[in-house]
Order: structure tokens, then C-alpha cells, then sequence
């Protein structure tokens, strides 16, 4: 299989110690886990200065809130990312403290049959924010260059008209004034085995998990090519994507905010307390977007 970069990636194997329905998790995943698929880090950021540093970003989110009210903006945030990378968990913290009246989350479910003769795009204009407010994708119209194409829910043709179609649409986007981001959270193999036995033995996230997320633990490489292609062709000078390394999720959830923040103008913006973000797990390079 030749990744987005033109080289060839190694096929990923899975490992023969792991066991879904064993309540126990095999020890040498669980000690690779953080560290797997090259995390630079070996050790989980503790939770007290996580805690403080997550409440001082808090508060430049409100800042920045107030001055998209104020200035009649309007921001999407795009979270995607490989099952377990914990979208729904930055999303959470992302939205804790802003004014709900002017900031949203949206996870849609799958298309209805209207909504499948529909233009592709169609059901998440009707989404997108009015002036003075926040919208967050939960997953967006990225479903089609990931999931749905990898478990087979669009044809290829499909597949790749959207590659085609999706950088002209989200350039009318831009064009009309929204400012856009487009954030890619990425786990490591071991890591997201570690998460998916987490969700089916912890009766408080047995919920999440679901027959496609059964399926999506044999298709890693399936949907590490479709990853490769989806950054190949729709990371443009109009429309990035930036991926975060998710391993430790208390660093991504900062990081995602500290990226949002770190790129927006607003009255009151406390640089110090912002910071750059790390570059050892946030970046939009071939290095980010073409590991395995």
C-alpha cells in the first residue's frame, strides 16, 4: 500500500495478544500504548496542571466568544480524527464555559433517505452558524472521504468526487467570511486497542462502542490510505488541516484550544497564558500527515 507521500507503508499487523472479549488487557499493549506510533511523550500529562492551565484557556475562549459576538464572526471548527482519537472529549472541554446561546456542537447521525438524494454538502449547510456564533463538527462532511468509504457506504466514484469537491466547497466557505479549522486527531495502534477494550468492559462507555468501531479494529490500514488521500487532496493554502497526536488526551484537549486560540485576533488576548503549540504533537507537515 503506498501512502499519500508517494512511499510505500508497512502493512500493520494485529496483535496476537489481543482479545477484545478478555476482560484482562494484555500487558505489552498496555505498556506500548502511549507511546505507540512514535508519541513523543512517556508519561501522561498529571492531572493538576492540566486542570489549571485547561481553566486559563477557558477564559481566552471567552474572550474570543465575546469579540465573534461583537464583531458579527462566525467560526467552524471541523474535529475528525481515527475511532478513539477522542474528538468528543476535546469538543466537551472546548465548549464547557462559552455561552451556549452562541456556540453549538453538532454530531449528525447517519443520512436519512432523503437526505441521500440530496447534494452531499447539503445537510451540513443547513449547520453551518449565523453571524456572532461557534459551531464544532463532531465528525462532518468528512464522513465520506473516511468512514463511509472505507466501510464500502459510498462507491468509489463517490468517494472521489468528494476529494475533488470538498476544497471548492470549503473555499466558498472561507470566501464568505467564516474562518475555518480543520483539526485531525490521530491515536496510536496500541493506543486505540487499549481505548476500544476500555469501551467494552467499562459499563459507563460500553455505549460507544458500536458494530462500525467493531469493524474499524481490522481496518487500520484501510483507514490509514484513506487518511493519506483525504490530506493529500484537501489540505489546501485556503483550508488546512492540522493533526494533533491524541495519545495523551489531556495534552490534545489543550492543544486543540491553544491552536484555535493561538491563530485568532481578539481583544484582550493574553499571550502568555496562550502559548505556541507543541510542536512534538501538533502540525501540519508530512510527518503528520503521512505516519502510519
Amino acid at each position: 500500500m503506498k501512502n499519500g507521500n508517494g512511499t510505500r507503508s508497512r502493512k500493520t499487523r494485529m496483535p496476537t495478544d489481543f482479545n477484545l472479549e478478555n476482560p484482562e488487557l494484555s500487558p505489552k499493549i498496555a505498556e506500548k500504548a502511549l507511546e505507540s506510533s512514535g508519541y513523543p511523550y512517556s508519561e501522561k500529562l498529571r492531572a493538576k496542571p492540566y486542570k489549571k492551565e485547561l481553566l486559563a484557556l477557558q477564559v481566552e475562549l471567552l474572550k474570543l466568544q465575546e469579540h465573534i459576538q461583537a464583531c458579527n464572526e462566525r467560526l467552524v471548527i471541523i474535529f475528525e480524527g481515527r475511532d478513539t482519537s477522542g474528538k468528543g472529549s476535546c469538543i466537551r472541554r472546548f465548549m464547557a464555559r462559552l455561552n451556549p446561546r452562541h456556540a453549538r456542537s453538532v454530531a449528525l447521525p447517519k443520512p436519512t433517505e432523503a437526505e441521500r438524494g440530496e447534494w452531499y454538502f447539503q445537510r451540513y449547510v443547513g449547520q453551518l452558524p449565523t453571524q456572532g456564533d461557534i459551531l464544532l463538527f463532531d465528525r462532518s462532511w468528512y464522513n465520506r472521504a473516511g468512514v463511509e468509504r472505507v466501510m464500502e457506504f459510498c462507491s468509489e466514484e463517490q468517494a472521489s468526487a468528494f476529494l475533488r469537491d470538498a476544497p471548492e466547497f470549503e473555499a466558498l466557505l472561507v470566501r464568505d467570511g467564516i474562518r475555518l479549522f480543520k483539526i485531525f486527531l490521530t491515536v496510536g495502534r496500541e493506543m486505540q486497542l487499549q481505548r476500544f477494550h476500555e469501551r467494552r468492559h467499562n459499563p459507563f462507555k460500553r455505549w460507544k462502542i458500536t458494530e462500525i468501531d467493531l469493524a474499524a479494529i481490522n481496518k487500520w490500514d484501510d483507514y490509514t490510505e484513506a487518511q493519506h488521500d483525504m490530506f493529500r487532496f484537501t489540505h489546501t493554502a485556503i483550508s488546512t488541516w492540522t493533526v494533533v497526536r491524541s495519545n495523551d488526551q489531556r495534552r490534545a484537549r489543550l492543544e486543540s484550544i491553544r491552536l484555535v486560540l493561538s491563530e485568532m485576533v481578539y481583544a484582550g488576548k493574553d499571550e502568555s497564558v496562550i502559548g505556541k503549540p507543541d510542536p512534538l504533537i501538533v502540525g501540519s507537515g508530512p510527518e503528520f500527515f503521512y505516519e502510519d
